[in-house]
């Protein structure tokens, strides 16, 4: 990716990977976090495949989320540390549209969540949310098709 390639990319861009960011981490971590989506990206923009840069951008910014909940998490306990952190918008930030369905998307699986935000949320498509979260198209549109049934499921069981 040429120089000029990458502005284009970032002008285009920066505003989806801020909602996705904002979506997933407190609004006052969002710029800090976007420079540093756009700066792992400048490092590596000649591994990114040309009509690939949204989903490329979107994978960079789970990891920069994950590492960021991480150095959160152990500046406040480091016992708290989790595995497989949540790249999500959390149920909590979902209650303030539907508290049905936060209590539905917090029964999901956190991999499941990361799917559904990225299709729904962040308006991919199935071929973009599995490069996103490096899996194939295949498993990303079974995967899909599993976690909706699911919420469907636990949007029409009221605990």
């Amino acid at each position: 990716m040429t120089p000029e390639q990458f502005v284009a990319t970032y002008r285009e861009h920066l505003p989806a990977i801020s909602r996705y960011l904002g979506r997933r981490v407190d609004r006052d971590q969002v710029e800090d976090l976007a420079a540093t989506v756009f700066e792992v990206a400048w490092q590596k923009r000649d591994s990114v495949t040309l009509g690939q840069e949204l989903p490329w951008l979107y994978k960079i910014a789970s990891f920069q989320v994950s590492n960021f909940r991480r150095r959160q998490s152990s500046a406040l306990n480091f016992l708290t540390l989790t595995l497989s952190p949540d790249n999500a918008p959390s149920a909590e930030s979902l209650a303030v549209f539907d508290a049905d369905l936060a209590a539905g998307w917090a029964k999901l699986s956190p991999s499941d969540r990361a799917l559904l935000a990225l299709v729904a949320f962040d308006g991919l498509g199935v071929g973009e949310a599995a490069a996103a979260l490096s899996i194939s198209a295949n498993a990303a549109s079974a995967k899909l098709h599993r976690a909706r049934a699911k919420l469907a499921k636990y949007l029409a069981v009221k605990d």
